[in-house]
């Protein structure tokens, strides 16, 4: 449990991601002018090339590794529209680093087409790029851009199935609705803008309004190839790194079902070292059966499928531990269930927000006004003028709506910001929250027997807050042991990359003080292992000084929506006390604040175990597999050190371990269902389950 919750043996895991540098910024190739000429090679490659397509899954000829270029498929290019064809030039990620400032003329202003515009302005398009150990990293996020054609397509009444393989670092979509129109192909790939999901009578519910998704796909990809099949015919087109490289029509000699094929391989100029992490994958996969009830998404081989829809969604993540069974409403354009927590353990709110199919991990205008719905109808239903937190206190629910126009504040599509939508969600929430009430009376009491024990909690701790309040007063105005940074999350951008790191002890602070971007990196030092918060009441809290101020220091007392740090790192030593402070911070936060980390605000901080050097060369290594190489890359002579902690490690080079290459590990959680049993197991009551279990570890750790 050092980087992640960790289920005992047989049980599902808390899902942590790989040990892994995410690479966030694509390597530069060269300035203009080598991008200049890159770009008339491509074309003159294209212009020059023979041969068919391959129509087989990842061909031969074409197939790459990882992390490595495809190799350039040999193909004839016919011609097709001049919009087309002037759109879909290769164009690599360029730099204009080591060249001497231009003059400001007319030979510096550039027309970029606008798949050159996706690669060079990258972030633009597709959010973060990393290197795949983040759910959020750009090779999902292609993915994803394909997918959602199928499952729009699905909406539309075409196609039950959708077929996802991913392997060697490539990925194969295969959908079976109605196939992008022959004559339209390479527009449909490769000309921004361009696409019938502008056509209503053709697409009422889409998330992909803009134009751009598979354009992206096929811009950022090392190569690309998509295939159409409509009544008989065919057409299809291979691309690489957006350059048109073939394409060609017909006749199908061997029968085929209606639909679309696309594969694709993200472009290590761009994404660096990349790997696809399947568990991602498979959550995504799961979440699409559950928006979209009936539709089978079958991944390598793995079936997905969903009847109910968002109460299997809630169930699932669940299981058992609601106090009463699981609310669930469903029309033409709005769907959600609802229950709340049983128990001591369970603080806070969760909720699972879609629109169209999307994700929106950030919420928006539908989540607002659900959560205002939920509230006027429970107190309705009551009668009594409930406060909100009071309400809401320990509540999982999932929302999804349908809209004609979503509205998001990024092409990444993670907050919903259609305002003009809060009034009939808030009213069709409010009705059919006070509906089910009344069909279901045994729920409603527990429901109101759960407000009324956190209105009790809520005056405990008001209580227990002054009380902490004014000790903290008579010590100092300011929380001890924080090192703050100048900006916090509350100043926008700026505050964009902001982390707060919680170390063990002073002499790590120490090593980080002098090192840390000040601007954006804040410390808070812990004194060694805190108090194991399991089974706790929240109001133990106020009576930890430690845990105290480091819930000040996060901004987080009264609610998350005061969280001043994008990131909460945690920074302990890589030994077993350092192991098991991570242990009991991640205890703490899946405790009383576990949307932190299902939100994926909590990372672990990676920091090399050895230092090989000669006198020519200094290498960092994070195992001892990378040690044992890089002390036979050196030489014998090499001197090789091992890192006791933290606070070993001088300033000088530390600086490089929390700066532009900073290895995070994000803390994540595969089930809600899970946490209390993983917690129980690792940090409760010293029962014979657990004896046995690690006593069974050291026999095979000495064996």
């Amino acid at each position: 449990m050092a980087k992640t919750v960790k289920q005992k043996p047989g049980g599902k895991a808390a899902a942590s991601n790989p040990r892994a540098a995410p690479t966030e910024k694509a390597k530069p190739r060269g300035g203009l002018a080598a991008r200049a000429a890159e770009i008339k090679a491509a074309k003159a490659a294209a212009a020059g090339a023979k041969g068919p397509a391959q129509r087989e899954l990842f061909p031969k000829e074409a197939a790459a590794k990882p992390n490595g270029r495809p190799a350039k498929a040999g193909s004839n290019a016919a011609d097709d529209s001049k919009t087309a064809q002037k759109a879909v030039k290769a164009a690599p990620p360029v730099s204009a680093k080591g060249k001497a400032p231009k003059a400001y003329d007319e030979s510096t202003v550039k027309t970029l087409s606008s798949l050159e515009h996706i690669r060079l302005r990258t972030g633009m398009y597709i959010g973060r790029l990393g290197d795949g150990s983040n759910p959020d990293d750009g090779i999902y996020v292609l993915l994803k851009e394909v997918i959602d054609n199928g499952i729009d397509e699905y909406i539309m009444g075409n196609g039950k199935r959708i077929e996802v393989t991913v392997k060697d670092g490539s990925a194969a979509i295969r959908d079976y609705g109605r196939g992008i129109p022959l004559g339209k192909l390479v527009e449909c790939v490769s000309v921004i803008n361009t696409g019938a999901k502008y056509n209503d009578d053709v697409f009422q519910f889409s998330v992909g309004l803009n134009g751009v998704g598979t354009k992206a796909v096929n811009a950022l990809s090392a190569r690309f190839r998509v295939a159409a099949y409509r009544d008989g015919e065919y057409a299809e087109a291979v691309f690489e790194r957006g350059g048109l490289i073939s394409q060609k029509k017909g006749k199908l000699k061997d029968p085929q079902k209606n639909g679309t094929y696309v594969e694709f391989t993200p472009d290590a100029d761009i994404f660096g070292e990349y790997q696809f992490n399947l568990e991602f994958i498979e959550k995504r996969m799961q979440n699409y059966a559950y928006l979209n009830t009936g539709l089978t998404l079958n991944l390598n081989g793995k079936a997905y499928i969903s009847q109910h829809g968002l109460l299997d969604l809630l169930s699932e993540e669940m299981g058992d531990a609601g106090i009463y069974p699981i609310a669930y409403y469903k029309n033409e354009r709005l769907e959600f269930a609802f229950t709340h927590a049983s128990g001591e353990g369970h603080y806070g709110e969760q909720y699972f927000s879609f629109v169209n199919g999307q994700f929106t991990s950030d919420g928006g205008a539908h989540l607002s006004a659900f959560k205002e719905g939920f509230l006027k109808g429970i107190q309705a239903f009551f009668k009594k003028d409930y406060h909100s937190e009071d309400v809401r206190e320990g509540t999982t629910a999932a929302i999804a709506v349908k809209l004609k126009n979503p509205v998001f504040e990024s092409q990444t599509k993670n907050k919903l910001g259609n305002s003009d939508i809060r009034g009939w969600v808030v009213q069709e929430v409010k009705d059919a929250v006070e509906d089910w009430l009344h069909k279901n009376p045994e729920p409603a009491k527990k429901l109101e027997l759960r407000i009324i024990a956190n209105e009790q909690l809520r005056t405990e701790l008001n209580a227990v807050k002054k009380e902490a309040r004014d000790a903290a007063k008579k010590i100092t105005l300011k929380i001890p042991k924080l090192k703050d940074c100048k900006y916090h999350m509350e100043d926008g951008e700026k505050g964009e990359n902001t982390m707060l790191f919680l170390t063990e002890g002073d002499s790590a602070t120490g090593s980080m003080v002098s090192s840390r971007d000040v601007m954006t990196q804040a410390l808070f030092s812990l004194r060694g292992k805190i108090e194991n918060m399991y089974g706790k009441k929240r109001a133990a809290i106020y009576k930890n000084e430690e845990l105290y101020n480091m819930m000040m220091a996060l901004g987080i007392e009264a609610d998350l929506a005061g969280l001043r740090y994008a990131k909460i790192v945690i920074a302990t030593d890589a030994d077993f006390d350092g192991f098991h402070i991570r242990n009991l911070l991640l205890t703490f936060f899946l405790s009383y604040f576990e949307e932190l980390v299902t939100g994926g605000r909590v990372f672990i901080l990676e920091t090399p175990l050895f230092r090989v050097r000669n006198k020519k060369e200094t290498r960092y290594c994070y195992s001892e597999k990378e040690r044992d190489e890089a002390s036979a890359a050196l030489g014998s002579q090499s001197e090789v050190t091992r890192f006791k902690g933290l606070g070993e490690i001088s300033p000088k080079e530390f600086g490089q371990f929390i700066g532009e290459n900073i290895r995070l590990v994000p803390v994540g959680v595969q089930a809600l269902k899970n946490v209390p049993q993983v917690l129980s197991f690792y940090m409760g009551k010293n029962t014979p389950e657990r004896r046995e279990y690690i006593m069974k570890n050291l026999i095979e750790d000495a064996g």
